[in-house]
This record gives C-alpha cells, sequence and structure tokens, in this order.
C-alpha cells in the first residue's frame, strides 16, 4: 500500500494503482474520453491530466501510478488551462453539429465541453470526412472522429475482428477499416461493441425510423411488432425515471400509443426455437453427427463463423434465431389465425442488437415466400421513437401482449444473457430425455454468477464449463460470451484440447443483455445489472420450461405437428448462408 494526497485528501491504496482509479476511490471524477479499463489505456486523449506537487509538468491520471507521498491536484488552475486547451483542439478537427447528433444529451465530450465552458473555438476547424456505405447497418461519421482509438481495442481485444485500422499520424491520423477497405467487404460481424464504447456519435447504427413512421402512417399495412428479452430490461435506463416503472406491460402499452396493431414477445419464439433446438441436440447426440453443436440464435456469432471458420458450419445447429423463426410465423400461421394476408403485414422486430438487420435482410429469410421480418429496429431506435411521439411510461396503465403467439415462458426470457440459452435447452432436453421433469434450477452452473457492471472493466473471462448428467449420460457443455472467447475456445476445439457436446456462444460480452443495440451509458457496462433482471422475470413466470407453454403446444398440434417436421424444417430452418446483402 501506499499513501497519497489527492485534492487535500488522505488516501492509502495499492501499489500500482493509477492516479485515475485512485481518484475514484475518494467519489473524485477526473474526465477522460479515451480511456477503458483494462481496454484502452493509451491516454490518447490528455484530458485527464492533473498535476503533481514539485512536477512541472502535468502527466495523464489513466496511464501514472500512484506512489509514496505523491500529492495531486485534479483542478487546479493549471489542470484546468491545460485540459481546456486539449479539448479545443480536439474539437478543431470534430463537427460540432451536437443537435443533429444521435448522442447529443449523452456525450462525454459535449458534457466536458460545457464543463469548461468552452463556447467559441480559438484554433482553424479542420474536419475529416470520409466516404461510407450508408446503406450497411453500422453507419460511420469520420468528422466525429476524435480518434481514442476505443472502437479498435474493442474490436481486437474483446471481439478479436481487428476491422479498424490506424491512418497517418499526428495531426493527420485517421481511423478506418483495415486497407481502407469498404466496410461490407470486411468481416465486420455487425456486433455492435464499437457503437457502444465510441464517446461521441462517430459510430451509429442505420437508422430505420423514416420508413417506420411511413409504414404506420399506411392504412393498408397491419403492423406486427416483436420485443427480445433483452430490450424489456433496457429500454427505460433513464434518471428521470424511478425504478418498476419499466415494466413488461407498459413497453407493450407505449408501442401501441405509438400506433403498432399487435404487440408481440420474442420470449414465444425463443421457447419454439428450444423444441427444434432442442430436439435436433438430442438427435446429433443419438446419430453421433458433427459434435459439438454450436447454437446459431446469435447473428453475430453466426457471421464470424461463416467467415472465420466455414469447415465449422455444420457443427451450427440450423435452427433460426428467435426473430426470425417469429417472423416466419407470423406470415404464416398468424396470419392465418388473424386473416390477415401476409402481404399486408408489416413485420417489425426490436433488438439490442445491430446484427439482426443484416440477418433480417438476408435472401435465405423468407420461409414465408416473403421477407420474414421487414424492418429492425435497436432498442436505442426504439426509445427515440418513444421520445419522438412524446410519451411518458408513468401515465400508461399496463397491457399483456397480444395473441395467439404472444406468451413465453421463463426459459424463453433468459435468451437475453449468456448461458440462457443453454439452460432453457437443458430444462427441455431433460423432459424430453427422462419423461420427468428437473428441478427448476438444475441446470444454474451455466449462469454468469460475477457480479461486476456498470462501473467496472468489461468482463473478460467469458466461456464456462459444466457438466450435466441426464439418464446416466453426461452431457458436456460449454458457453461462450464473446468473439475472442469463441475463438480461443474454437482453436481449443481444433487442437482437440476441448471436447464438448452443446455450445453456447453469444458474440457480445454478457450476451444480448450487452449486446451493441443497447442504451449507452458512457464508462458504464451494465450486462450484468441487466442479466441479473431476466434472470427475476425467469423466477417470476408461472411457467419456465418451453414446452409447458400452452401456445407452443398449440402451434405443433395445429401448424407444425411435431419439432424437426417437414413444414417445420422448411420454416424454421436454415443452412446459414450469409450473402453479402444487407438492406
Amino acid at each position: 500500500m501506499v499513501n497519497v494526497k489527492i485534492d487535500n485528501i488522505d488516501l492509502s491504496v495499492e501499489e500500482g494503482t493509477t492516479i485515475l482509479e485512485a481518484a475514484k476511490k475518494l467519489g473524485i471524477y477526473i474526465p477522460h474520453l479515451c480511456y477503458l479499463k483494462g481496454i484502452n489505456e493509451i491516454s490518447a486523449c490528455k484530458v485527464c491530466v492533473v498535476e503533481i506537487q514539485g512536477k512541472n509538468k502535468l502527466v495523464t491520471a489513466c496511464s501514472t501510478a500512484v506512489s509514496e507521498g505523491m500529492v495531486i491536484f485534479t483542478n487546479s488552475a493549471k489542470v484546468r488551462s491545460v485540459r481546456k486547451s486539449n479539448v479545443e483542439l480536439i474539437l478543431s478537427q470534430h463537427d460540432c453539429l451536437c443537435a443533429t447528433c444521435v448522442r447529443s444529451g449523452n456525450c462525454p465530450l459535449q458534457t466536458l465541453a460545457g464543463h469548461l465552458g468552452i463556447y467559441d473555438l480559438p484554433f482553424e476547424r479542420h474536419v475529416t470526412e470520409q466516404a461510407w456505405d450508408n446503406n450497411f447497418p453500422l453507419i460511420r461519421d469520420s468528422k466525429k472522429c476524435i480518434k481514442c482509438m476505443r472502437c479498435l481495442q474493442i474490436c481486437s481485444k474483446v471481439q478479436g475482428c481487428d476491422i479498424w485500422d490506424v491512418q497517418n499520424t499526428g495531426a493527420y491520423t485517421n481511423i478506418s477499416t483495415v486497407d481502407n477497405m469498404p466496410i461490407s467487404n470486411t468481416k465486420c460481424t455487425l456486433c455492435g461493441q464499437c457503437i457502444t464504447h465510441c464517446p461521441t456519435g462517430a459510430l451509429k447504427e442505420r437508422n430505420d425510423l423514416p420508413e417506420i413512421y411511413d409504414i404506420l402512417a399506411d392504412p393498408n399495412k397491419v403492423t406486427v411488432v416483436q420485443i427480445a428479452p433483452a430490450v424489456r430490461t433496457a429500454w427505460l435506463e433513464r434518471k428521470d425515471m424511478e425504478p418498476g416503472i419499466d415494466t413488461e406491460g407498459r413497453l407493450v402499452a407505449a408501442l401501441k400509443r405509438m400506433g403498432f396493431d399487435y404487440v408481440l414477445d420474442t420470449v414465444f419464439a425463443a421457447d419454439v426455437t428450444i423444441m427444434e433446438e432442442g430436439t435436433e441436440l438430442l438427435e446429433r447426440l443419438s446419430d453421433n453427427k458433427k459434435m459439438p453443436m454450436f447454437t446459431s440464435c446469435c447473428p453475430g456469432w453466426v457471421s464470424y463463423l461463416t467467415m472465420n471458420h466455414p469447415e465449422m458450419l455444420l457443427n451450427l445447429s440450423t435452427t433460426k434465431s428467435p426473430q426470425q423463426i417469429f417472423g416466419a410465423l407470423v406470415k404464416t400461421y398468424f396470419a392465418k389465425k388473424t386473416g390477415v394476408a401476409p402481404e399486408n403485414i408489416c413485420s417489425i422486430s426490436i433488438m439490442p442488437c445491430v446484427s439482426k438487420k443484416r440477418e433480417a435482410a438476408l435472401a435465405s429469410m423468407k420461409a414465408s415466400g416473403y421477407q420474414d421480418v421487414d424492418y429492425v429496429l435497436t432498442t436505442r431506435e426504439m426509445v427515440r421513437l418513444l421520445r419522438a411521439e412524446h410519451i411518458d411510461p408513468r401515465g400508461l396503465q399496463e397491457m399483456p401482449f397480444d395473441s395467439p403467439i404472444g406468451d413465453g415462458t421463463g426459459a424463453g426470457v433468459l435468451f437475453g444473457v449468456t448461458g440462457g440459452v443453454m439452460e432453457a435447452a437443458l430444462r427441455t432436453a431433460y423432459k424430453v430425455v427422462t419423461g420427468e421433469e428437473a428441478p427448476e434450477d438444475a441446470f444454474q452452473k451455466v449462469r454468469d454468477t460475477r457480479s461486476e457492471g456498470r462501473d467496472n472493466a468489461i468482463n473478460l473471462g467469458g466461456i464456462r464449463t459444466a457438466d450435466f448428467d441426464i439418464a446416466g449420460r453426461t452431457l458436456k457443455t460449454c458457453v461462450v460470451s464473446g468473439l475472442k472467447n469463441a475463438e480461443r475456445l474454437i482453436k481449443q476445439i481444433k487442437r482437440g484440447e476441448a471436447h464438448y457436446d452443446f455450445v453456447e456462444v453469444m458474440a457480445c460480452p454478457g450476451g444480448c443483455v450487452g449486446g451493441g443495440g443497447q442504451p449507452i451509458h458512457e464508462g458504464c457496462e451494465w450486462a450484468p445489472q441487466r442479466g441479473q433482471r431476466l434472470y427475476n422475470l425467469d423466477k417470476k413466470r408461472k411457467l419456465r420450461r418451453s414446452h409447458e407453454n400452452p401456445q407452443v403446444q398449440k402451434l405443433y398440434k395445429d401448424f407444425l405437428e411435431k419439432p424437426l417436421s417437414e413444414k417445420a424444417e422448411k420454416l424454421l430452418h436454415t443452412q446459414h448462408v450469409w450473402e453479402k446483402n444487407y438492406r
């Protein structure tokens, strides 16, 4: 331990602690733009400068460790002056049109400029503009990039995709794709982690709200919207909202108020996914087919495997994601039940994911004879729609999901958190094999029980293994979140160092709750808290196993016959052909 004084407050911290982390222990905030704990500690922005007594030059708090007897001033006159100049230099290369930026009101650069009283720029502005394909689901606005390197580090260190690269040096430094190639030609999985960790509006999802407004205004269109499990954990993460307001019922009511005709729960499709994927797993186990079987509900993971390890595609479950299963059923089973012609249905999904936009547009996702899902909105886009309609959730009465495919079980809810698909599948597989129900919490070993989050670093662990005995057979399972962890696992499997029967992979750390389309909280990782909310929702459900869902049972009885039937194969399964088209 070393003893230091920060802003005249004595503190004892472990040797090696940075000034930034030491100050945080005292509740002293040191502004920063580029820093991400354990990911990006390169002091690129020079905003976190502080003064050390006895030293002439200021130092960066994020990369300077404390030492015995150090006396630190985090906001002295000298610090404020240099910090202001550094921010002014950043702004001289930044498009400052905040009113038209998706991050307006939620931008650390905008906030910092206000705190420093920067209302005029003493430097000439030079803004770099690079061409971009604005039809791609991921949009980059080079004019807003502050060269903090966060996107590059997240993509490389957490996801292992290495899509971004640095061009030139000094004042001419720019961030672009590797070899400056078009984004659609890179191996971008559209996980969206670069978006959620960009401090400005330089990275964002493609805005599909104008099309939604047009559809809502069309009297000939019947709008059917589905809500993913992880969306309900994040749609009201606002400081002005008291806890308990963000219920599923109010979310349904809000979407109804916006003008959507039917509001359905993707959890229903997650239950159907379990019926298909679980049956497929048992079939593979009995026939000793290509093992391990990988889950296929995450499009970021599926695209990663397609682009990097195509020889392992046969290991993927052929079951579509819940989004696409729902889309196919909406324009077949739902259309028949409601008497609405499928060509008049506009199927819209609200997802915590950017990659879902590309998945929905694939030519292979037309099992119904139409595009099964017409539009995908991220959670952030839905929040913007909510605000544009001036809807205050506090004044809404709760409403149930619509039928006939609106209800889901606790197992389906768990799809939003890492390990959730595995746990849901095992609950049903146990019943199919043994004829008995497993204890409801028998498979919790696949859960990530670590509680870190919010102001902590990204969880880079990401790989959990567990063995389960089902009717005398040991089922070896593995749960992975984060694509770099997935790559590590694949290499272990290929080298023969790891042997599993069933592997769940989620592209985003923590699963869909930490997805690239979720609300952004600067310097915070909220996936653990969101995941815990899904576990709580699962516990409160009357039905917690997918095979117990009466609406799913009726679907098979009246329409699909049984899991893996000919009709189920046609509508709910695919060979995962990922084309380049993305609109």
